[in-house]
């Protein structure tokens, strides 16, 4: 038995020369578009958000991809494992990475049709309240009316500043 904290060795199999661990090109190409809308594809709401964002995206600007994906965490690894349980992550271009409110303003903004929508954010005070909102979405998601199922599911997420 391995005690805790004690690093296990790794063992790659390559077949053919190729290590089939490896991030595929394709996989860390994406869709060529200028951002990735990372998601909890668990969640029945976030599933119907990134739905509608398909549709809204009408200009294609937008890769809208589950958490769970193949290759999601060898695509970003700068993103811990813990950010995608808590929050909306969005990746931009250079690897500019935004999450929680902030990541739906960007992404409110770089959508055809509705990006004067993310003038709002402009008010004084929108911001801090935004966060606040999605913060609260985000540990009640799974008991937002999406299914049966999600009654069940308790999501503890634990924020820095915030007690109870």
């Amino acid at each position: 038995m391995t005690a805790p904290g004690a690093t296990v060795p790794v063992v790659r199999f390559t077949i053919g020369g190729v290590d089939r661990d490896a991030p595929s090109e394709e996989a860390l190409r994406g869709l060529g578009r200028p951002y990735t809308v990372v998601y909890d594809g668990a969640c029945k709401v976030c599933t119907r958000i990134a739905r509608a964002l398909n549709k809204l995206d009408t200009k294609h600007v937008l890769e809208v991809t589950p958490s769970q994906a193949p290759g999601v965490r060898a695509r970003f690894p700068w993103i811990p494992d813990r950010a995608y349980a808590e929050s909306v992550q969005l990746i931009g271009p250079g690897g500019q990475t935004w999450q929680g409110a902030r990541a739906v303003e960007e992404i409110i903004r770089v959508l055809p049709r509705v990006g004067w929508a993310a003038l709002v954010f402009k008010i004084p005070f929108a911001r801090p309240l935004a966060e606040r909102f999605y913060r609260w979405f985000a540990r009640n998601r799974y008991r937002l009316g999406c299914g049966e199922h999600c009654q069940y599911r308790e999501l503890r997420l634990e924020w820095g500043e915030e007690k109870g």
